[in-house]
């Protein structure tokens, strides 16, 4: 059991990791990462709604018709989704406003939906609470690479808006390109292709070839 619980976390923050690998989740990982506080924020809030999405799809999954299958999935991120929106708005509404549209987004996150439909579906709950917490996580970490390279070039700081740090001086000049929208993209491509170099698709050698 526990070799089969480290596998799913390597497999969600590493091997198949929703952002660099499987390319989900692109338009909040390229739109909240200006802020590491931001990302930070949006990545917990999206742990918490996978990870609580998958535990209940894979609770009702033996007493849930297939015709409405996509439906009953949608109801049940919608609700969590809510919970983390209420939260912000009622104890941090400077960061739910800061995050603007993208909380409520979080529904349509292609993450959510495929890791209830391809995980949560087959493996019991607390299987599917803990694949919930991997894909989550490596969504996480990869909002806050990019917003780490953003946030410093473009402002000089590292959580900003939280601590005030400026870690660069008052003599850096801010790139300003980093917190526009192309500077997502090009962090995120690099990121890509990092990765992409770092982790093989090549069978191991000396494998069965097919």
């Amino acid at each position: 059991m526990a070799g089969k619980s480290q596998k799913i976390m390597i497999q969600g923050i590493w091997k198949d990791n929703p952002v660099f690998r499987q390319i989900l989740g692109i338009c909040s990982a390229l739109a909240v990462t200006n802020l590491m506080l931001n990302s930070l924020v949006m990545g917990l809030g999206l742990i918490f709604v996978t990870a609580f999405s998958e535990f209940t799809v894979s609770l009702i999954r033996k007493w849930t018709p297939k015709h409405i299958r996509m439906m009953v999935q949608t109801l049940i991120i919608s609700a969590y989704v809510i919970i983390v929106d209420i939260f912000l708005k009622a104890y941090y509404p400077g960061i739910s406003a800061a995050l603007g549209p993208y909380v409520g987004l979080i529904i349509t996150n292609c993450i959510i939906m495929g890791r209830c439909e391809s995980f949560a579906q087959n493996n019991p709950p607390h299987l599917a609470f803990l694949d919930g917490v991997a894909s989550g996580t490596g969504y996480l970490l990869v909002l806050l690479v990019i917003s780490f390279f953003r946030e410093l070039l473009g402002f000089g700081t590292l959580f900003g808006t939280l601590f005030g740090i400026n870690v660069l001086g008052e003599a850096w000049i801010s790139w300003t390109l980093m917190i526009m929208p192309p500077g997502a993209f090009f962090m995120l491509g690099i990121l890509i292709w990092i990765t992409k170099n770092m982790i093989s698709d090549k069978p191991a050698k000396g494998g069965a070839k097919s």
